[in-house]
């Protein structure tokens, strides 16, 4: 779920609100790192369960119907295909996902049922809900389809769902495009014969990727004289007022990752850099951290300091 990119941005955020010097304790602050990354996955599951409160609601406004002392012949005998879709039948059935939901607790939809409301009306009022219930059955394929493309189309650009999220935990909004690529991809390759596992995905890819964000929020801490003297050294035609705090910390970690991450090719901890300034910094952070990185790499390398493992690194 998670990838390098994003293991950066959380480093980012919780150096930019450390206020302390590399010889103060940051344990604290690194505990709420790994919080802040772990706190994806209840993200995710809070979408997934979403998902399957809507079919619940389905449920219940057909059952509601059945039950009316008025009730139509379309009342007596409903189209069943929304809330028989297959591929949420599988999610429903699906025993680890069902525990994780019941473990994390990740929001209570009893509660807050006036956002399961939303999304069900939304879905329901609209063209693709129209399109699909022009028949009465339907195979995984089909199911599947129209459950992507709710997802992509009506739930994920949500403005109440976005708001909700917001109020839930503000950290959020900047995992919420991660985790809902990660939703659409694993809705997209679901099977019938997807194991149960596969709907409860690995928040890391491996244990190194969670070690990379300790060691790159330790290491710049620990190392920050001597990045500081380094970008100073490079900016002693700027006035310090003027570079934006957030372009400072994404130069610390970007030096510190140059020096100590041997098996990183430099150019991806560049471009990685540089994307980050363009999204949380100001329009021209990019080309100012660009040229300071560009600077200290050619130093590097005419001194023979860049040590890089494996060929194409440098």
């Amino acid at each position: 779920m998670l990838n390098r990119r994003h293991i950066r941005v959380k480093v980012m955020q919780t150096l930019y609100a450390f206020k302390g010097n590399e010889g103060d304790d940051f344990t604290k602050n690194q505990k709420f790192l790994l919080f802040s990354i772990d706190n994806m996955y209840n993200l995710y599951l809070l979408i997934i369960s979403l998902l399957l409160e809507v079919q619940k609601r389905a449920e219940d406004d057909l059952s509601k119907k059945q039950k009316k002392h008025l009730a139509t012949q379309e009342d007596k005998d409903p189209n069943r295909k929304f809330v028989n879709n297959q591929l949420l039948q599988i999610l429903k059935e699906n025993n680890q996902l069902k525990n994780q939901i019941e473990t994390y607790k990740p929001a209570d939809w009893e509660l807050d049922s006036e956002y399961v409301d939303v999304i069900f009306k939304a879905i329901t009022t609209s063209a693709l809900y129209k399109d699909y219930m022009q028949t009465r059955v339907s195979d995984f394929k089909d199911d599947k389809e129209f459950i992507v493309d709710a997802f992509k189309d009506i739930i994920a650009p949500n403005e109440k769902l976005y708001e909700y999220i917001e109020d839930k935990n503000l950290t959020w909004l900047d995992d919420l495009p991660t985790v809902n690529t990660t939703i659409l991809k694993i809705l997209r390759k679901a099977k019938v014969s997807s194991d149960e596992s596969y709907f409860t995905p690995r928040l890391y890819k491996d244990q190194e990727d969670k070690q990379f964000a300790i060691d790159l929020f330790k290491k710049t801490i620990l190392n920050q004289s001597a990045l500081n003297n380094e970008i100073e050294l490079k900016t002693q035609n700027w006035d310090k007022d003027r570079i934006a705090n957030v372009d400072f910390v994404l130069l610390q970690m970007a030096i510190c990752e140059l020096q100590n991450f041997s098996s990183i090719p430099v150019k991806v901890t560049i471009n990685e850099y540089l994307e980050i300034a363009k999204e949380y910094s100001t329009p021209k952070s990019s080309i100012f951290i660009n040229g300071i990185l560009d600077k200290l790499v050619k130093e590097y390398e005419n001194d023979g300091k860049l040590n890089k493992l494996g060929r194409g690194l440098m």
